[in-house]
C-alpha cells in the first residue's frame, strides 16, 4: 500500500525532466535550425561589427587603467546598479531579466547539448551527476522572477506607456517579450512533467524554438545592446562629458561619416531606446525639437544606410542643426543612460563640424565669436570696465606671493549681479584670513566656445590665459563659476599643464567650521548641472548653507537636477524656442514656499533673476551662496580670532 503524502507525491513530481532521447533525424534537423540561426545572426551582426571596425580610431583612447574599467563592468553592467537605481521598479525588472540570461546561459548549452546525448548537467553528464539537479532549481528560481519581469515590462510598455518611450508602438518588443515569457515557461513546465510523457519532447522542442528564433532576431532590433552594452560601458571614454581632442589639420569634428569614430559606432549601435536620456532632458521637456535619444538613433541610421566611409553630411536627413544647437551640455542623459552612450561628445563632436566647417549660421553665436577674440569676454565689453571694478571693490592684485589666485570669469568681472557675488566671497575670504589676489588681465575661459564647437577661438583663450598663469606663477585658483573649474580642470589640458582650481563652495566647505552658523530662513538649493553632475560636489554647498539657514531640496536635486538653461553657450545665442527652460525650474524651485533660492554658479544667477520674478508678485529673494554667507558674517556678533583683513 503506498502510505505517500500529497506533498511528498509533488515533491517526487517536481524534477527537471531529464531531455528525451532522438533519432539521428531529429538531430540533424536540431543541427540544421542551429546553423540556421546562427547565420541569421551573424548575417546582420557581421555588417554591425564591421560598420564599428571601419570607422576611425578614436585619437585619445587609452585601455588604461584597467581597473576602473572592471570596475564599472561589475558596477553597472553585472550588478546593473545604473538601471535599477535611476529607475528603481522597472530597473529591477530588467536587472532579473539580465540576471536570467545569465543564469540560463549553462541550461541552454546543455539544452542543445543534450539533444545530441551530450547534456553535461543532466544527471549521467559530467557535471550533473556531481551537482544532482541543483543547477536546475537554481536556474528555475530565476525562470520564476524572469517571467513575472518580463510580464510586467510587457504591460509597461504596451499599456501604460511611458511617453518617453516614444509614440510609436514596438511591436518587435512585443515579440521578444513573447519569446522570453515562453521561454521560461516551458522550462519550468518541464517540472512538472514526466520526461516520459509525449508532453515532454513538446516542450524540449518548445524551449529550443523559442532560442533559436530570438537569437537571429537581436542583431536586428534594439536586443542587439545585449551583446554591445557590456562593451559600451568597459570601453567608455573614462571620465564625464569627455570632448576628444581634434587630430591634425583636416579633424574639424563631426562632419560626414569618415568623422564618425568606433566609440560612437558602438554606442549608436548600444542605444536600447528606453527615453531616460529623454525623460531628463530640459530641451526635449520645454518642447525643443532636441531629443538626444533621436540624436543617437540618427546616427545609428545613418551608418546602416551610408556606412562609415560615407561623405554626406552628418547633420540633415538623419539629425537637424536646430537640434544639437539646443543642448544646454546639462549632461542629464549621458547620466541617466544604462548603456554606457556618451551623448555629449557627439553632440558637442556635430556642433564642431558645423561650426569649424562654416555650415552654421548664427547672428548670436558670430556675435559671442568675435567678442571673445576681440574683448576676450563673452559679454563684450572693454578690459577697463573690469578694471573699474577691480579698483572700485579694493580688490588685491595677485603677485606670486597669495596662496590663491581669485578667478572672476566674465560674470564675475562683467555682470552687475557676478560682481556682487565676487565682493560677498572676498569679504568670505578676508574673514577667513585666506590671502589671495585677482590677476591684472584675464581672459573667459573659453567655456562658451568649447561647448557650441569652435576650436580654434577656444585654443587661443586657453594658451593666452595658460600664459599668463605661468608668468604669474599661479598654483591655485578658486573660483565662483562652475564652468571655469570644468574648463581649467580639464579642457586646458589639451594646450599644457593646468594650475589646480576649485569652487568657492568647495572652498568654503573646508572652512565650514570657522564660519558663524546662524538660525535663518529655508533656503531651497538648486545643484548647477557644472558643480554637480559634471564635478559631483553635492554636499559642500549644501554643508556651507547650513551654517545660514535650513536647507531643502527641491523634487529634481542632486544628480536629476534640472538645468537652468544656461549651459552650452546658449545664455548667448537669445530667446530659446517653446517653454523656457529658466521658468520650468524657477516655478519648481518657487515652489517648495523656501525664501531663499541658493545659487552656487552665475549663470544661473543670471536666468534665474528675470524666471523667478515671473513665477508671482512675492518671489523667492535669490542668492548666491558667498552671498549668503557673507551676510551671516555681517550678523554674527562675534569675529573668529582667525579673521583678518587680507593684506
Amino acid at each position: 500500500m503506498n502510505t505517500a503524502t500529497p506533498a511528498h507525491a509533488l515533491a517526487v513530481t517536481l524534477h527537471y525532466a531529464e531531455p528525451p532521447s532522438f533519432s539521428i533525424w531529429e538531430m540533424v534537423l536540431l543541427a540544421l535550425l542551429i546553423v540556421l540561426s546562427l547565420v541569421g545572426f551573424f548575417a546582420r551582426f557581421d555588417r554591425v561589427l564591421r560598420n564599428i571596425f571601419t570607422a576611425r580610431k578614436d585619437p585619445d583612447f587609452h585601455i588604461a587603467p584597467v581597473g576602473r574599467r572592471i570596475w564599472d563592468f561589475f558596477w553597472e553592467v553585472l550588478c546593473q546598479a545604473k538601471v535599477i537605481k535611476e529607475r528603481p521598479l522597472p530597473g529591477l525588472a530588467h536587472a532579473f531579466v539580465f540576471w536570467g540570461f545569465l543564469a540560463f546561459a549553462l541550461v541552454s548549452l546543455n539544452h542543445f547539448a543534450s539533444g545530441f546525448g551530450l547534456g553535461f548537467l543532466d544527471s549521467d553528464g559530467p557535471i550533473g551527476s556531481l551537482i544532482d539537479g541543483f543547477y536546475f532549481w537554481f536556474a528555475a528560481v530565476f525562470a520564476l522572477l524572469v517571467a513575472v519581469s518580463i510580464a510586467g515590462l510587457f504591460v509597461r510598455r504596451f499599456f501604460v506607456r511611458p511617453i518617453w518611450l516614444g509614440k510609436k508602438v514596438s511591436y518587435e518588443s512585443g515579440v521578444i517579450a513573447f519569446l522570453i515569457f515562453a521561454l521560461m515557461v516551458t522550462y519550468l513546465a518541464a517540472f512538472t512533467i514526466p520526461s516520459t510523457s509525449p508532453m515532454a519532447r513538446g516542450l524540449w522542442w518548445a524551449h529550443a524554438l523559442c532560442i533559436l528564433i530570438f537569437l537571429p532576431l537581436i542583431p536586428h532590433t534594439k536586443h542587439l545592446h545585449l551583446v554591445l552594452s557590456p562593451i559600451t560601458i568597459f570601453l567608455s571614454r573614462g571620465e564625464f562629458s569627455h570632448i576628444p581632442p581634434l587630430e591634425g589639420d583636416e579633424d574639424f569634428g563631426l562632419v560626414t561619416g569618415k568623422d564618425v569614430t568606433q566609440l560612437v559606432a558602438l554606442q549608436a549601435y548600444s542605444c536600447v531606446e528606453c527615453g531616460r536620456c529623454s525623460e531628463h532632458c530640459p530641451a526635449t521637456n520645454t518642447g525643443k525639437v532636441l531629443n538626444p535619444k533621436e540624436i543617437i538613433l540618427g546616427v545609428r541610421g545613418y551608418l546602416n544606410d551610408l556606412g562609415p566611409r560615407s561623405e554626406e553630411p552628418l547633420l540633415g536627413k538623419y539629425n537637424s542643426q536646430e537640434a544639437a544647437f539646443q543642448c544646454t551640455t546639462c549632461g542629464s542623459c549621458e547620466y541617466q543612460c544604462p548603456v554606457g552612450i556618451e551623448h555629449l561628445p557627439i553632440i558637442i563632436g556635430l556642433r564642431r563640424g558645423a561650426v569649424n566647417t562654416g555650415a552654421w549660421e548664427d547672428d548670436h553665436g558670430t556675435k559671442l565669436f568675435l567678442a571673445l577674440e576681440r574683448n576676450g569676454n563673452a559679454l563684450g565689453m572693454s578690459a577697463t570696465e573690469r578694471d573699474k571694478f577691480i579698483k572700485k571693490q579694493e580688490l588685491p592684485i595677485f603677485d606670486g606671493s597669495q596662496e590663491y589666485c581669485l578667478w572672476l570669469g566674465c560674470m564675475g568681472a562683467y555682470d552687475p549681479q557676478g560682481r556682487e557675488i565676487i565682493a560677498s566671497f572676498a569679504k568670505v575670504m578676508n574673514y577667513l584670513g585666506t590671502s589671495f589676489g585677482v590677476l591684472k588681465k584675464e581672459k573667459c575661459t573659453g567655456d562658451p566656445v568649447r561647448r557650441l564647437g569652435n576650436d580654434l577661438v577656444f585654443q587661443q583663450l586657453a594658451e593666452q590665459n595658460l600664459e599668463i598663469m605661468k608668468q604669474q606663477k599661479v598654483t591655485k585658483i578658486v573660483t565662483i563659476c562652475p564652468h571655469c573649474v570644468r574648463t581649467i580642470a580639464k579642457d586646458w589640458k589639451d594646450y599644457g599643464a593646468s594650475p589646480e582650481v576649485e569652487h568657492h563652495s568647495e572652498f568654503m566647505a573646508r572652512y565650514q567650521d570657522k564660519l558663524p552658523k546662524t538660525n535663518g530662513p529655508e533656503i531651497v538649493y538648486h545643484d548647477p548641472c557644472y558643480l554637480g553632475r559634471y564635478r559631483g560636489s553635492y554636499d559642500q554647498p549644501r554643508e556651507v548653507l547650513a551654517r545660514s539657514g535650513k536647507v531643502i531640496d527641491p523634487p529634481r536635486a542632486r544628480e536629476r537636477s534640472f538645468c537652468c538653461g544656461a549651459g552650452g553657450g546658449l545664455a548667448f545665442l537669445g530667446e530659446e524656442s517653446g517653454e523656457r527652460i529658466s521658468h520650468v525650474r524657477a516655478k519648481e524651485l518657487a515652489a517648495t514656499g523656501a525664501s531663499i533660492v541658493g545659487a552656487a554658479c552665475p549663470f544661473c544667477n543670471t536666468m534665474f533673476r528675470d524666471a523667478l520674478a515671473a513665477t508671482s508678485d512675492a518671489p523667492p529673494q535669490l542668492l548666491d551662496i558667498a552671498q549668503i554667507t557673507a551676510q551671516s558674517i555681517a550678523n554674527a556678533t562675534t569675529t573668529p580670532s582667525n579673521g583678518a583683513q587680507n593684506a
